[in-house]
C-alpha cells in the first residue's frame, strides 16, 4: 500500500474554501517552515518570497487561514501573537520568560483535550490550552553566569 499523496498548498487553500493567491500560498508555506512567528516574521517571509505585500494583506491573510484551520493562532500573555503550521493536534506551549521563544509540547497524558476540566459548566470540551513558563537553556546558562561570584 502506498500512502495518499500530499496535497500541495493550493490544494489545501482550495479544500478550504479559500482563493489561492501567491501571497497566501508564500504566508502558508513561511508560517509552516518557521518557528512561532509573529506578524512581522511572517511579513518578511511573504515578502521574501513574492515581493510586497502589506501589513494589513498579511494580517487578512492570517485571519483567514486562521479560521480554515489551516494555520494556528497562539496568544502568549505579553507577548504579541504567534502563528504556527502545527494544526492537526491539540499540543501545548513552553515559553522562555526572558526571551520570548516558543516551543511546542506534546500533550502531557491521553487523548485531546489532555485535561479534564473539574466543572465543564455544560460546555462539550474538545481543547485545552497549557503554557508553560521559564527559561530556556540559553537564558538559564546566560542567567547562571551573571551570578554575582561571592568573594
Amino acid at each position: 500500500m502506498t500512502a495518499p499523496p500530499t496535497p500541495t498548498v493550493a490544494e489545501e487553500l482550495r479544500a478550504a474554501g479559500l482563493r489561492v493567491t501567491a501571497a497566501r500560498v508564500a504566508l502558508l508555506e513561511t508560517v509552516r517552515h518557521g518557528d512561532h512567528l509573529d506578524v512581522e516574521a511572517v511579513a518578511s517571509g511573504v515578502r521574501d518570497r513574492v515581493g510586497y505585500i502589506s501589513l494589513q494583506a498579511v494580517y487578512d491573510a492570517l485571519h483567514a487561514l486562521t479560521a480554515a484551520g489551516l494555520v494556528r493562532r497562539i496568544e502568549p500573555p505579553g507577548s504579541p501573537a504567534r502563528f504556527e503550521g502545527r494544526v492537526e493536534d491539540n499540543h501545548h506551549h513552553v515559553i522562555c520568560r526572558s526571551c520570548g521563544v516558543v516551543a511546542d509540547v506534546d500533550c502531557a497524558v491521553g487523548e485531546a483535550p489532555c485535561l479534564t476540566a473539574s466543572d465543564d459548566h455544560g460546555f462539550a470540551i474538545d481543547e485545552a490550552e497549557v503554557v508553560y513558563w521559564g527559561l530556556c537553556p540559553a537564558c538559564s546558562t546566560a542567567r547562571s553566569s551573571w551570578a554575582p561570584q561571592s568573594v
